[in-house]
């Protein structure tokens, strides 16, 4: 479960703020999404939040994603006999599963965040949201 600390409480409430909210780019034809919600702290989600957060063309498959929707497994495919990795992030959006090492909310954000940065600026998009 998340910890006590002021940091991580107000960078939480702030994700669980976003939870069903879009954020769409006039001039880069982009979208931003954000899924957050508490859950039962399980094997899978033991700090007790199911979340997604995407990037994404509009009409179009992500580019970024990081969520803890199912779990990963070898090669990148999902299994549901891994309970232990569940959060992950896809490459290039929907591409091959990484493993992502959930060590709190405002970690989880700015990893998010820095990864919006550096594929509009590959893909010489403004970030003008």
């Amino acid at each position: 479960m998340i910890g006590t600390e002021p940091e991580t409480d107000y960078a939480l409430d702030m994700l669980l703020g976003l939870d069903g909210r879009s954020f769409e780019s006039e001039a880069g034809g982009y979208v931003i999404e954000f899924s957050a919600k508490r859950v039962a702290p399980t094997t899978g989600q033991p700090h007790g939040i199911g979340y997604a957060l995407v990037l994404r063309p509009k009409g179009g498959d992500p580019w970024v994603r990081f969520d803890n929707a199912h779990t990963v497994g070898k090669h990148g495919r999902s299994y549901t006999k891994t309970p232990d990795a569940w959060d992950h992030r896809h490459q290039n959006g929907n591409g091959p599963l990484q493993v992502y090492r959930f060590q709190s909310v405002p970690k989880l954000l700015d990893d998010f965040w820095n990864e919006v940065k550096r594929v509009l600026d590959e893909k010489g998009l403004p970030h003008d949201l």
